[in-house]
């Protein structure tokens, strides 16, 4: 069992002092993934309370398991992901012998180490998996070849994943670059006057919606060669109804990756999905979310999702006029995703309606700018998909060697056959 050469904690059970400006991650059930961990959310724990929370401050090569929420996904601790601390929504395993972390990662996340975690969730609202059932997980004793090529494999996997994530921020800051914003910074005030007049316009009467940065990146946005949403870009909010007894792959929020990827889908009969799959997409299509707190889950069609189901939180876009890879890239930049906060509005969920998409001033980058942009974007689409691959291969060899069939054994003898 895990719990038999490993120690098994969470995170921290107070709650958490977030702090903006701290260098420290605060990892949560969303940050593990496949083999890496998604940062996307840019949330930090203050410094004071990392430095008072040491048994639950992550270190070189500490396994992070996902316990709340998308149960079971995993990653290995690094040097790009330190200094971090987490939360209680997340088990923190530290092999003490005999294992390689990497190896566990990888067991956990194949179909035996999914079957294990699946199985021992309890609960109904929020469904948990409590540490005791962590440390109850049973894993074979993998020989030391079969751990050398697994560990060698998945660290292989992450450096191009981390090289993806280079090649994705090299294309937002080459387009923010061209667009002459890389550096600019909207003026900040404590102060805004408005009439009556303004308000009733705007339908508005929260405080935030006013601020002198949005006016700022609006007449920013004006200034570029641009043209409202509405006439660059095609909106695709129509629903569709699923049939009952066909198999549909249904993306959703937590299948989006920082660089916008899509990583995994549902995949079920019309029947068995939410009532909220009610949108269909296609090759180059882009999906965007309504949802204020998750308005970065932005993300490319690919091939592998054409004729795919989303929730209908997903805005559905595209543009004759901005290549898909370009849109993307302005989609998730700084400056759109300022102006959609701004119009989110709503009180339980908050979030903005199509008219705020609609009267968005859309910068239209040169065509160079966009190629560029766009050859940047498929590098790091490429490099992801062979991470994914590779990752994929140490997982096959885990189950394999559970299997016990012998594809992924060294030979005895230098002279003997190794399949």
């Amino acid at each position: 069992m895990i719990g038999d050469f490993c120690d098994v904690t969470d995170g921290i059970h107070t709650s958490i002092d977030y702090d903006e400006e701290s260098c420290v991650n605060l990892i949560s059930a969303t940050s593990p993934r496949e083999n890496y961990f998604d940062l996307s959310r840019n949330a930090k724990i203050s410094e004071k309370a990392h430095a008072d929370n040491p048994r639950t401050a992550l270190r070189l090569h500490d396994v992070v398991l996902s316990t709340v929420g998308t149960i079971g996904n995993c990653a290995v601790v690094d040097q790009n992901v330190l200094p971090a601390n987490s939360d209680r929504h997340v088990g923190i395993i530290r092999v003490k012998e005999e294992y390689s972390p990497y190896v566990v990662s990888a067991y956990l996340l194949s179909k035996y180490g999914r079957m294990q975690t699946f199985r021992e969730t309890t609960g109904n609202v929020q469904p948990n998996l409590f540490l005791y059932k962590i440390r109850e997980i049973l894993i074979p004793k993998f020989d030391k070849a079969l751990q050398k090529q697994v560990v060698e494999i998945s660290i292989e996997a992450r450096k191009k994943r981390n090289t993806s994530e280079q090649k994705y921020k090299e294309a937002e800051s080459f387009l923010l670059q061209r667009l002459g914003v890389e550096d600019w910074k909207p003026e900040e005030t404590k102060v805004s006057v408005r009439t009556y007049r303004d308000v009733f316009a705007a339908e508005r009467i929260d405080a935030e919606y006013y601020q002198q940065k949005y006016d700022n990146i609006r007449e920013k946005l004006k200034s570029f060669v641009y043209l409202p949403f509405r006439e660059v870009c095609s909106l695709y909010d129509g629903n569709f109804s699923p049939e009952k007894n066909t198999m549909y792959r249904y993306i959703e929020l937590s299948n989006i990756g920082s660089m916008g990827e899509i990583n995994g889908c549902t995949v079920g009969y019309g029947s068995d999905l939410p009532n909220r799959a009610r949108r269909i997409v296609h090759k180059g299509n882009i999906i965007l979310s309504s949802i204020e707190g998750s308005l970065q889950s932005c993300a490319l069609v690919t091939k592998e999702y054409d004729q795919a189901l989303c929730s209908n939180g997903f805005y559905v876009i595209d543009s004759e006029r901005i290549n898909s890879e370009t849109l993307l890239v302005l989609m998730k930049s700084w400056l759109v995703q300022a102006m959609l906060k701004r119009g989110c509005s709503g009180t339980i969920l908050t979030g903005f309606d199509k008219s705020v998409l609609e009267e968005l001033p859309v910068p239209i980058p040169p065509d160079d700018v966009q190629k560029q942009t766009a050859k940047l974007v498929e590098e790091s689409i490429r490099l992801r998909e062979e991470s994914r691959s590779l990752f994929e291969q140490a997982k096959t060899m885990v189950e394999r060697a559970v299997e016990g069939r012998g594809e992924w054994h060294y030979a005895t003898s230098p002279d003997a056959e190794r399949t």
